[in-house]
């Protein structure tokens, strides 16, 4: 608990995990059609964030790249959600907590799974009810029109019922870009 208290403390106001690496070309990759959802009354049992998140979390680093792209895909969304009447989304921590831990988890398996074969939102399961993923795209607007292009991920986006999200993006060692955006209520 100690380590992730200190992780949080050392968050400003929006998390996004990059290494400290430069960005090559823009990549382009594409998002199968398959996109994680939950009901709010399923799995009603608690799970918090466990030792294994606390300790990805803790590895974290920020950069002003990752920051820019994450808060474009974020302002991308809700210009997308306010031009068809929805109300735009509002910024979570806790949700971009649980974005940064996916977002991690997924360079080593693109799944909705997590490495230990549980559920995407058992990194939190009082607070996930939505997830997107994607990889290889190297900004908010691209990753967005991905999204977008996608009729799962983009009725993740356009759900009436979600309130609020976090989006996080992490660069693996070999330069790679991978995104986690998470829903709730």
């Amino acid at each position: 608990m100690k380590k992730f208290k200190r992780a949080i403390a050392t968050v400003v106001a929006v998390v996004f995990s990059l290494n400290l690496m430069a960005c090559g070309a823009e990549k382009v990759a594409t998002i199968d059609d398959v996109a994680a959802l939950r009901g709010i009354n399923e799995d009603t049992e608690n799970i918090y964030i466990d030792d294994a998140a606390i300790a990805l979390a803790g590895e974290a680093t920020t950069s002003e790249g990752a920051l820019a792209a994450a808060q474009s895909a974020f302002s991308l969304v809700n210009q997308k959600r306010t031009a068809a009447g929805l109300g735009a989304l509002a910024w979570s921590e806790p949700l971009t907590q649980a974005a940064l831990v996916r977002a991690q988890e997924i360079v080593g398996t693109f799944s909705h799974s997590r490495p230990n074969g549980s559920a995407w939102y058992t990194v939190d399961s009082t607070i996930m009810y939505g997830e997107n993923l994607a990889k290889l795209y190297n900004t908010g607007d691209s990753v967005v029109a991905a999204w977008m292009a996608s009729p799962t991920h983009a009725a993740n986006i356009m759900e009436a019922g979600f309130k609020t999200v976090g989006i996080a993006v992490f660069q693996a060692e070999n330069g790679n870009w991978y995104w986690a955006q998470e829903f709730g209520y």
